[in-house]
């Protein structure tokens, strides 16, 4: 497998608390236990990976934290405030944003049509028929966004023209439209052809720089141990444990149950 250099930089500081927090987390359906027991906590300034076997409850958790889904039992806090019972589109007005592991772009549309929708659809109010589709402050809205991704380039291009790499670099330009404080980001290089990873991890190591905090769920070790600040292992719906790349890949326990498969 190619490997990709990447380097996490140093150490960070939390001074002011988690931006997320989930607290005895548990989802149940029929029968079927798919998260147990969650309490973790996503730190400001950080980037968080989870990892995990498949069916480990990885997209579950993300899909409980950005709203999506409910939990049977346990709280979901931002910045301390319980949100649990909120929808996705008022977690989103308090600092969320997500993509996902499936496009969720308008293929016949442009890039840039698409980033436009984006920032309509992030105004504050109820949407409306009699919105303007395009103004001048929301076409230099979508041209920032496609620049901060570096897709200025292709912003005449259908998205369902991009290449895999190019539509999730899109999907962050549509998540950060309402100016997140924390992205969640649901396998971001799932599909994504080797050369184009280095840039996807540096695109997300940028946001990270400037302020956005992530937690992301990735497969791709190379980039998590490179990348995260902090890993989450879940297996079977459960978290083994929290730490460093550098403490997760040495942990016995984690090495039995998935890392002695993945590296």
């Amino acid at each position: 497998m190619t490997q990709v250099l990447v380097d996490s930089g140093d150490p960070i500081g939390h001074s002011d608390g988690p931006m997320v927090s989930v607290q005895s987390l548990s989802w149940s359906i029929g029968g079927a236990v798919i998260l147990d027991d969650i309490t973790l906590d996503v730190l400001r300034g950080e980037v968080l990976a989870i990892i995990g076997p498949n069916g480990a409850g990885k997209s579950t958790l993300v899909g409980m934290i950005s709203g999506s889904n409910s939990p049977s039992r346990g709280r979901v806090l931002m910045s301390g405030a319980d949100v649990t019972r909120l929808p996705s589109r008022k977690r989103a007005n308090r600092g969320l944003g997500r993509t996902f592991q499936t496009s969720s772009l308008f293929a016949g549309l442009s890039a840039i049509e698409n980033v436009r929708f984006g920032v309509q659809a992030s105004a504050r109010g109820a949407l409306s028929p009699f919105r303007p589709a395009s103004t001048p402050a929301t076409n230099r809205r979508a041209h920032e966004l496609l620049e901060r991704v570096r897709l200025t380039h292709r912003a005449s291009v259908a998205a369902g023209g991009l290449s895999h790499g190019d539509k999730r670099k899109l999907e962050m330009a549509l998540a950060m439209a309402r100016d997140p404080d924390v992205l969640l980001l649901d396998e971001p290089m799932a599909g994504v052809s080797m050369e184009d990873v280095p840039d996807l991890v540096e695109l997300i190591r940028e946001l990270n720089t400037d302020g956005v905090t992530v937690c992301m769920v990735e497969h791709h070790m190379h980039v998590v141990l490179g990348l995260a600040h902090r890993v989450a292992v879940l297996h079977h719906g459960r978290l083994l444990t929290v730490g460093t790349p550098a403490e997760v890949t040495s942990d016995a326990v984690v090495k039995q149950a998935y890392l002695g498969e993945s590296l």
